[in-house]
């Protein structure tokens, strides 16, 4: 099993020159000068900045929830908001990103709230869809914690839809997954809604 990465596992020297190549190809392929003064270090620094944004694949998710887990008594409601994300479409590899909203009613356990967003960002710096980011975080709660219900939501914008293809600017994605009590409750789903969109600070 992977360890929660002791220095966020993005400096991972075995193929950075080969990334470094292939962005210098890249920038042959387009026309442009790798010698030229402002881009002669952009492949590697392009590797690099690729490593990092991919960094969740060297990370593991349930192994994080693991790590801080309690044995507390505690029925109601957990709930962990605005927890910003970065990631990347694997459709187009441009950015998207915004945030998500991530709660769970324990059953006997509860998780340090930290780990959620760790969790949350396990998975989004990966190569990814936001459809099945939404999924894989509801479904490592559910399958670590054996909570009463999970709910998760993520508002997101995506370059690949404001940069190129239909370019509008303002278009915002949600998606959700919900289990147990959040599923089959409309007054517990109604109540994690109701929190994450209520401005309590």
């Amino acid at each position: 099993m992977k360890e929660e990465s002791k220095s966020n596992g993005f400096s991972n020297t075995d193929n950075l020159e080969q990334l470094a190549q292939a962005y210098q190809n890249i920038i042959v392929n387009i026309h442009e000068d790798p010698q030229r003064e402002g881009l002669v270090k952009t492949p590697m620094r392009a590797a690099k900045a690729m490593q990092f944004l991919t960094h969740g694949y060297t990370l593991d998710p349930k192994a994080i929830l693991e790590s801080a887990l309690f044995h507390e008594d505690y029925k109601q409601i957990v709930v962990v908001k605005d927890i910003e994300i970065y990631s990347m479409c694997e459709h187009h590899l441009l950015p998207f990103f915004g945030k998500a909203h991530v709660g769970y009613i324990p059953n006997g356990t509860i998780v340090g709230l930290s780990k959620i967003p760790r969790v949350v960002e396990a998975y989004a710096r990966r190569l990814q869809l936001q459809e099945r980011l939404t999924a894989q975080i509801k479904d490592c709660l559910n399958e670590v914690l054996h909570p009463l219900g999970v709910a998760v939501v993520i508002e997101a914008q995506h370059m690949c839809m404001s940069m190129r293809g239909i370019q509008k600017q303002n278009s915002v994605t949600t998606t959700s997954e919900f289990t147990g009590a959040f599923l089959s409750q409309w007054n517990t789903r109604q109540e994690f809604m109701h929190l994450i969109g209520a401005k309590l600070h």
